[in-house]
Parts: C-alpha cells; sequence; structure tokens
C-alpha cells in the first residue's frame, strides 16, 4: 500500500488545525480510517474533524461504548467507532456497514483490524504515529483507497 501524503504534526495545535481543515472538507458519506498506537491522537484528531465539520460539544472516545453518534447544525452526522475492546465485532459489524453506506454519515474508526472486511474499499487511512524527537509531535501518513478519498487528500494539500 503506497502512503499518498506524509506530515510531521509538532503539537496539538497543528493537529487541531490539521484535523479541522479535513473536517471542513467533509460533506457526508466519507469513511476514515485512524490508525495508531495508544495515546497515538486518534482522538485528538477526530475531536479536531468534529469541530472542522461544525459540531459542538464533548467529543470522547467510544471506548466502552464501542460508537458515539454527533451531528453538525446542517444535518451531517459523524459516526465514531472504536473496536479497541473487541475481539469480534459481532453485530457492531452490521451496524459498522450500514452507518459507512449512509450518505448524510461521516463515519471514523478506530482499532479496525476485526472489520477490515466491513469497511468499504473508498475510504481515507490515516496512521499516526509519535516522533522519537518530540513527545507532542506526530507524524501522519494518508492513504487514499479510491476516488472520494484521493479528493479529501486534494482539500488538505
Amino acid at each position: 500500500m503506497m502512503v499518498d501524503m506524509k506530515q510531521q504534526i509538532d503539537d496539538e495545535k497543528a493537529m487541531s488545525a490539521f484535523g479541522q481543515k479535513l473536517g471542513a472538507a467533509l460533506r457526508g458519506g466519507e469513511v476514515l480510517e485512524l490508525v495508531g498506537d495508544v495515546g497515538a491522537g486518534k482522538t485528538t484528531l477526530t475531536r479536531a474533524i468534529a469541530r472542522g465539520m461544525g459540531i459542538a460539544g464533548s467529543i470522547q472516545s467510544p471506548t466502552f461504548t464501542i460508537v458515539n453518534h454527533h451531528e453538525n447544525s446542517a444535518g451531517i452526522a459523524l459516526a465514531h467507532y472504536d473496536f479497541y475492546r473487541l475481539h469480534d465485532a459481532g453485530i457492531m459489524r452490521a451496524e459498522l456497514q450500514e452507518a459507512t453506506s449512509e450518505p448524510h454519515t461521516v463515519t471514523i474508526v478506530e482499532w479496525s483490524d476485526i472489520v477490515q472486511d466491513a469497511l468499504p474499499t473508498d475510504r481515507l487511512t490515516i496512521a499516526i504515529s509519535l516522533v522519537s524527537s518530540s513527545e507532542a509531535a506526530r507524524q501522519l501518513e494518508c492513504t487514499a483507497h479510491g476516488e472520494r478519498a484521493r479528493g479529501l487528500l486534494e482539500a488538505l494539500a
């Protein structure tokens, strides 16, 4: 798999700016797969994406609830999934497939290993890794799988 865009993020403020720019480009129907270790910044990025979409209120990781739903004033929903605690997706696989097929929903998936077969082929994968030179710095590697995802990368350029 070829990485389409690499970007170093120096701190949380830069992560927020990146996420808000991405969130502002979302129109519904997009799927974002966030990959990274615990503490890499997946929820921080999701929070910024939600702000960019115009979603107010608390954005927390759904580690224990599996999914959190939010909506902006234009009626675009954000379905934020976190499969960290599951060994088998069970009925959540069907719910995820339903969310990813909804044209007015942006779907963000963390810890997607157990639902890879349920993810649509057109999605943007963002791998977040720590940069050893700084506790706050992150390396983002974005890979577009499909035309819609490529359009998102163009919006970020």
